[in-house]
């Protein structure tokens, strides 16, 4: 049944996208991003239906289906458009990949959940709100802006805020502290890593940041 809901509820997701570009009620930026922060919540099924590492069978098949979705641009509402191509889906799927091996694995799937969140919520939202509002861009990373990147550091805060007061019941000093900490290293790594990139570089880096904090608490 995980299996049958978790494949259900991705091709939704795309396919509503799909929908929405075709009727020009999204963009095609605005439909990858729609696909981008809604398959991150699929954690929330994994984490209902699975309680071992097998789950990331289901991340794995997409890496293959995304690829060939890049190569073929089969799934437009996934692609980037204006002829950038990027492996960033690719990436997304590799991302839930490992991190559903590893946090199911030790037993503790919120591990992965805030990494996921944070890429999905986080990065999204970052890139609508930049390229809306978000005029000036880093010297470093002319593909973020500083707007974007403030979105960034406050979905991530929210998000390890909600993640470590359910699952680990700090004291007030130590949930703002670290959930601080996760923000700030969120927006950092979210805005100096290469377009496409961050998908793999910013959940991987929070989740272990997170699995270091309960080391703490």
């Amino acid at each position: 049944m995980g299996f049958v809901i978790s494949f259900l509820f991705v091709f939704f997701i795309i396919g509503l996208s799909t929908i929405f570009e075709k009727k020009k009620i999204l963009s095609i930026e605005g439909s990858r991003k729609f696909v981008h922060i809604g398959v991150c919540n699929w954690w929330f099924i994994a984490m209902y239906y699975f309680i071992s590492p097998i789950v990331a069978i289901i991340p794995f098949c997409f890496v293959i289906i995304n690829y060939i979705s890049y190569k073929k641009n089969i799934f437009s509402a996934m692609e980037r458009g204006e002829g950038v191509k990027d492996l960033g889906t690719v990436y997304y799927s590799i991302s839930l990949c490992i991190l559903a091996l590893w946090s199911f694995f030790i037993n503790s799937p919120e591990v992965g959940l805030i990494g996921i969140l944070i890429m999905g919520y986080g990065d999204g939202f970052a890139a609508i709100v930049g390229k809306k509002w978000g005029k000036r861009a880093f010297v470093l990373n002319n593909n973020k802006t500083i707007l974007g990147s403030i979105s960034v550091f406050l979905i991530s805060f929210i998000i390890s805020l909600l993640t470590i007061n359910y699952y680990l019941s700090p004291s007030i000093s130590d949930l703002f502290v670290f959930s601080l900490i996760i923000g700030v290293i969120s927006m950092v790594v979210e805005a100096i890593t290469p377009i496409g990139f961050d998908n793999i570089s910013l959940p991987l880096i929070t989740s272990l940041l997170y699995y270091g904090i309960t080391k703490f608490i």
